[in-house]
């Protein structure tokens, strides 16, 4: 979008305020906030949680900084796929089905399927590791956990929904109390958070890339534009989803820094090893007392019935889209029935395959995060093109410096996933 229409976009929202009133401005926010929050919040799933805790525990605070780019960078990507859905009213599969044509598109929603049902096992695998902490067996909390969301989703409308995950977001800040209970050296934190540490060894660099594919995971693209296209969000609505867009980009960051910190002051600092965010939370109990290892638990649970809901759902909407078929929360079953079997499938996927025993949990978790990162620059470039296309969205094409920050991200990330992968095969 050019320059001076994001400085008018700013003024429009004060000029609505003058014109309606401070209240009713207020009130006409929140009816419309919801997508940008929750697609945020969401982020901080299973496998962003124990990406977090491994990076903290394995590096302290030397990976912090990271936070400060990442937040710029999501708030920028995300505005492009909120300003697609409000000037489309098309979701971003579905652009990309109409602009590249059919043969990329199922290429793409392939490998889109593949890597988003790996984000659903380690959904599944944080809801089985969560109450393992309070004695419940993952046969009984994984087979409930998914008939809830599914049921959450099925029968209800996107109103409903909606309601029930931003109510979910409000839990996150578990990892906040967590980590003001770990009782941190604050000026120690703010020095790691201003330099920058930068290291070549593989497993860094895999942790790096981690960390950004979680916090800026590439279903997140098509949820986001799916649920803005969904909730009926138009042109005239976009000043007040940009603010939506910008809270729940710095509150997913936010709740990031805690789990990093935390486990940094905590478990770095005695040397405690660990796998998973399940072995976080255990190791916190000597160190931060009993009541930090059932938030951060109780945080986890959370984060992982609020994702097993939208990683499908994501899944859904974008593959539904590409090829056509109805999606939409607000249809009944019978009037959207591929949208809801594809739902049903990712949720009985990755709930069945936790329940096999000996399955690299670990493994599937993290590497899901390193694998969004590496495909993110993929998914960036076909947003670019998209948003420059005079023909798709008129006058709210991007201006020189949105796409300059957003072709820096692309060109960083692709640098870092080859960096890796050359570290790795030299080492």
């Amino acid at each position: 979008m050019p320059d001076n229409k994001d400085k008018s976009s700013q003024k429009n929202i004060f000029q609505r305020l003058s014109q309606r009133g401070f209240w009713r401005s207020l009130g006409l926010f929140f009816a419309l906030i919801g997508p940008g929050i929750i697609t945020s919040n969401v982020d901080n799933d299973a496998g962003g949680i124990t990406t977090y805790s491994l990076a903290g525990a394995q590096y302290g605070l030397s990976l912090l900084w990271i936070l400060i780019p990442i937040t710029i960078a999501l708030i920028i990507i995300q505005e492009m796929c909120a300003r697609m859905g409000v000037v489309s009213g098309k979701g971003l599969s579905d652009l990309i089905r109409e602009r590249f044509g059919a043969k990329i598109t199922v290429y793409l929603m392939i490998v889109l399927f593949l890597a988003n049902l790996g984000n659903t096992i380690s959904e599944f695998a944080g809801i089985a590791a969560s109450l393992e902490i309070f004695g419940v067996s993952k046969y009984i909390s994984v087979p409930f956990g998914a008939f809830f969301v599914w049921w959450l989703v099925v029968k209800g409308n996107y109103k409903s929904v909606e309601k029930v995950f931003l109510v979910a977001c409000l839990f996150y800040v578990s990892y906040i109390i967590s980590g003001f209970m770990g009782k941190p050296d604050w000026g120690q934190i703010g020095k790691a958070l201003i330099t920058p540490t930068i290291r070549s060894d593989p497993a860094f660099l895999t942790m790096a890339v981690g960390i950004i594919g979680t916090t800026i995971a590439p279903w997140m693209q098509f949820y986001l534009q799916s649920s803005v296209v969904d909730k009926g969000l138009k042109a005239e609505d976009y000043a007040y989803t940009r603010i939506d867009i910008i809270v729940g980009s710095f509150t997913v960051n936010i709740v990031a820094f805690f789990i990093i910190m935390l486990c940094a002051v905590t478990l770095f600092q005695q040397g405690i090893k660990i796998e998973t965010a399940k072995d976080a939370a255990q190791a916190l109990a000597p160190l931060a007392g009993t009541y930090c290892t059932w938030l951060f638990a109780f945080g986890l649970l959370n984060a992982s019935l609020f994702a097993a809901s939208i990683l499908p759902l994501s899944t859904a909407y974008t593959i539904c889209e590409a090829f056509g078929w109805e999606s939409s929360v607000n249809h009944k079953f019978t009037e959207a029935p591929q949208f809801y079997w594809l739902y049903s499938l990712m949720i009985f996927l990755g709930a069945a395959i936790i329940l096999f025993p000996n399955m690299p949990l670990v493994a599937i978790m993290y590497y899901s995060q390193v694998i969004n990162g590496m495909l993110l620059p993929f998914i960036l470039i076909f947003m670019l093109l998209l948003i420059n296309d005079r023909r798709i969205m008129g006058d709210y094409v991007n201006g020189k410096l949105m796409n300059g920050v957003t072709w820096l991200t692309v060109g960083v990330l692709i640098l870092l996933s080859v960096a890796m992968v050359v570290s790795a095969l030299i080492s």
